[in-house]
């Protein structure tokens, strides 16, 4: 087996794998090294979405979303469900069994884009040479023309909630509980924590989720914020704002946790306590001194717009660089660094890079919030559709939330786009293109979409930017 290549990728993650595949496809010689091991000790690429993240939540969200619905739901569509058990052990074996179909798919498209899989640590030296230690310790020495970096990210740790399985986990080990606790904390409101929360809290957990921000889902569109924690609330999540954690610990089989908000010093006692704070990229033993890549205050690699690093040939793309934490954007870097480095012309647009929650209204946004237009001074206009007044939704049972449409007041090009609702992760992506091509509301607002869908809420939204929408009563 040859040590030389034109591109070493380290890290199999949704970042490092895309990349590997499109160097293959570009006709480049490629290894993929990346180091995961479940907890049963065997490898797999994926990384943490699709070993620890993304893939394994979405299947028990989609999973605890039936099982609610069942027992909410079904009766208001006249379907008797008499005698609704859970099984959460054929639900957890059915979300393995996903996650492992995926993670064995990466290996089949290796093999059909003659990418080199080798697992194990990757670690790069001076010279773009890769020091390869297989899980078996054997060494080597790989060298390329090019390396990409794709160590992806590692969970935060909370000083004052430190790690302690069973009773203390990250969102990996709260993906994986064997039984429904009655009492769940978690520590952090934002995309993560609600959608564990969700999770738990449809198969009958008493949830209790503590913020530090003010604010719920900071990040967000402020009205679509205040949507979300109004039917988060309704779910029955216990959501307290301002709360600052100061201390966790376990007694008794239990976690008691202190906390301060306005009211002074609180404590509450959970069962199982997630911390979902965030995540920091992952570069623990990946550069070697004289390697001449640069990490930001924050741990991050340095890299321009292209994913370029402050070292010749050496590339870095994913959670382990700036920007948000997200798969997708991930995906995106990987290949358009296979395509520069093969010669060709690729970019990746930040400015319309969604954003989605998973959560029952789904929530998912791209561009900038009301919020951000407001303070760049920039004269707006807007449009808000409400899904009670789309007729699909209602024949769905699922007419919460609204489609609302930023759009600039002097030449209406589409500013930002909020949506919470049925279906919302897969809506976005009509408002992703049509930001892509810079469109104006008006070009939605002639598009002409299907009826009855979910979609006509976008169309209803834009129309109402101009408050010309058929549907809804335009303000």
């Amino acid at each position: 087996m040859s040590d030389s290549f034109d591109v070493v990728v380290i890290g199999g993650g949704p970042a490092g794998y895309p990349a590997a595949i499109r160097a293959g496809q570009n006709k480049l010689s490629v290894a993929c090294v990346d180091e995961w091991k479940n907890r049963d000790g065997t490898p797999a690429f994926g990384g943490t979405c699709l070993n620890a993240g993304c893939i394994p939540s979405k299947a028990l969200l989609e999973s605890t979303e039936l099982y609610h619905r069942v027992h909410e739901e079904f009766a208001v569509h006249g379907i008797r469900v008499p005698n609704v058990s859970l099984d959460l052990a054929q639900m957890q074996k059915r979300k393995a069994g996903v996650v492992k179909t995926m993670t064995q798919g990466i290996l089949a498209l290796f093999k059909a884009n003659a990418v080199t899989p080798l697992q194990g640590h990757g670690k790069l030296l001076s010279g773009r040479r890769v020091e390869f230690v297989a899980h078996d310790g054997t060494r080597r020495e790989l060298t390329a023309k090019h390396v990409v970096l794709a160590s992806g990210s590692a969970p935060i740790e909370l000083r004052s909630a430190p790690f302690k399985s069973p009773h203390i986990v990250d969102s990996w080990g709260a993906l994986d509980f064997e039984a429904v606790p009655k009492r769940l904390g978690v520590i952090g409101a934002g995309v993560v924590g609600v959608e564990l929360g969700s999770v738990w809290r449809r198969l009958g957990a008493e949830v209790v989720m503590l913020e530090a921000l003010p604010d719920f889902l900071a990040m967000a569109d402020q009205q679509l914020a205040k949507e979300g924690l109004r039917h988060f609330k309704k779910l029955g999540l216990d959501i307290r704002l301002a709360a600052n954690v100061t201390g966790a610990s376990v007694s008794g089989g239990a976690v008691d946790v202190t906390y301060e908000d306005a009211k002074g010093e609180q404590k509450v006692t959970v069962d199982r306590l997630v911390v979902a704070i965030g995540r920091r990229p992952y570069t623990e033993d990946l550069l070697a001194a004289g390697t001449g890549v640069e990490l930001d205050e924050r741990g991050f690699i340095k890299v321009d717009q292209q994913c370029r690093t402050s070292a010749e040939g050496v590339w870095a793309v994913g959670d382990c660089v700036r920007g948000p934490m997200l798969a997708h954007k991930g995906k995106e870097e990987g290949a358009m660094v296979a395509d520069l480095i093969a010669g060709g012309f690729a970019e990746v647009n930040y400015k319309t890079v969604p954003s989605v929650i998973y959560t029952a209204p789904e929530i998912a946004w791209v561009g900038l919030t009301e919020e951000e237009v407001k303070k760049s001074g920039r004269a707006y206009k807007l449009g808000v559709f409400p899904f009670l007044a789309s007729a699909r939704a209602r024949a769905m049972e699922q007419a919460q939330g609204f489609a609302k449409i930023i759009a600039a007041q002097d030449d209406d090009e589409i500013l930002g786009v909020h949506i919470i609702g049925p279906m919302a992760s897969e809506l976005i992506a009509e408002a992703v293109l049509a930001m892509e091509y810079s469109a104006s509301s008006e070009d939605l607002q002639r598009t002409i979409h299907a009826h009855p869908t979910l979609s006509e809420a976008l169309h209803e939204a834009a129309l109402a930017v101009d408050k010309r929408s058929i549907d809804a009563i335009n303000r």
